[in-house]
């Protein structure tokens, strides 16, 4: 978790203008990440990318697939399946078109940067393969934004499946950084016969992992994320298959979670309120 906690030399201008009351928080953007799962012989691993070092925001860290909310996630046109906007709004916290906004990011992002896609023709199926070339170009249409979601379900023939999706956690960029982001973090299973593929514009490595040995490569210096990554990481670990740990995410008390900041002997370090950590 140590490692996890130093800030970079890029952002600790901002650390100290926003500690010193010269720099105010600016209003985080809503966003989705999906913590894709699946079972090996070894146990549960999960599907981690690693963003380009250009990158503005977590540059070459591991993430999850995930994104901003867009406009169009609140198209109320989206054909949707499993437990309704109402009691997702109640599980989330949040308002009902909040509530929407973030499944369909959720299942949008994880398709744009994944491949993976939560959704089927039927509310009991699962599309079985998104591997093809006019997948592809509706992939990149919605990347690029000259295709919606909605639209997107609708040309398919397809509903989201947000009983795919299981909510596991919330984060908030800590105040003095100058991107923010309100995420909630979902849990799913990959699907029967879909697989990932290298698509994201975002990464520039992506790789299926056991969490334990994800934290270790943490831990020796050789992979780096943030905070929730790595927090979630270690959460996740503790379950021995992709079962347990989705019925587990039912079960869990979801707290908002804002990381605080301080600057020791120069160093700039986030800091996470411990009784949050696994």
């Amino acid at each position: 978790m140590e490692a996890t906690r130093k800030l970079p030399p890029e952002l600790l201008d901002h650390a100290r203008e926003y500690l010193e009351g010269r720099r105010s928080a600016v209003v985080p953007k809503g966003a989705a990440t999906v913590v894709l799962l699946r079972q090996r012989p070894g146990g549960v691993e999960v599907y981690l990318l690693r963003r380009h070092l250009a990158m503005a925001f977590a540059a070459g860290m591991y993430a999850f697939p995930g994104g901003t909310v867009d406009v169009r996630d609140r198209d109320h046109a989206v054909a949707w399946a499993g437990p309704n906007v109402a009691d997702w709004a109640a599980r989330l916290s949040c308002d009902e078109s909040e509530a929407r906004a973030l499944v369909c990011a959720a299942v949008r992002e994880t398709f744009e940067e994944s491949g993976v896609l939560l959704a089927g023709p039927a509310p009991d199926s699962v599309v079985v393969d998104t591997t093809g070339p006019g997948w592809e170009r509706d992939r990149v249409a919605l990347v690029d934004r000259t295709l919606g979601f909605a639209d997107f379900l609708d040309r398919r023939g397809l509903v989201l499946r947000s009983d795919l999706l299981a909510p596991w956690a919330h984060w908030i960029t800590p105040e003095f950084e100058p991107r923010r982001y309100d995420t909630r973090f979902f849990v799913a299973a990959l699907p029967a016969g879909q697989r990932t593929r290298d698509v994201s514009g975002e990464a520039d490595q992506v790789r299926w992992i056991r969490p334990a040995d994800a934290l270790v490569g943490v831990d020796r210096g050789a992979m780096a994320m943030l905070p929730p990554t790595y927090v979630t990481l270690a959460e996740i670990a503790r379950y021995p298959t992709v079962e347990s740990a989705f019925g587990a995410a039912g079960e869990r008390e979801i707290s908002t979670v804002v990381p605080g900041v301080e600057i020791v002997d120069g160093e700039g370090f986030l800091t996470v309120d411990p009784s949050v950590l696994p």
